[in-house]
């Protein structure tokens, strides 16, 4: 993953949570679990330790937790999952 030692500034931190709380959100309240969070918190820090900083790119980072951990998702090509 390569975020170990990351260091992220304050701001990055409130968007990186304003992030997770967005996509949370999207998922059906069944599902919003604490490893599913977990799984998109980590996503998301995984994107942002790569250097990214647009909201939408770590959203995007976000959601594929999401597609990853549905039991479905893997009837799924990966080339369809990047639609």
């Amino acid at each position: 993953m390569g975020a170990i030692g990351a260091v992220f500034q304050p701001e990055l931190i409130k968007l990186m949570r304003a992030v997770l709380d967005d996509v949370t959100v999207m998922l059906p309240e069944a599902k919003r679990t604490s490893t599913m969070k977990a799984e998109i918190a980590s996503n998301i820090l995984a994107c942002a330790a790569k250097g990214e900083r647009d909201p939408i790119a770590l959203r995007m980072a976000g959601l594929s937790a999401i597609v990853e951990c549905t039991h479905y998702s893997h009837d799924i090509s990966p080339e369809r999952r990047a639609v």
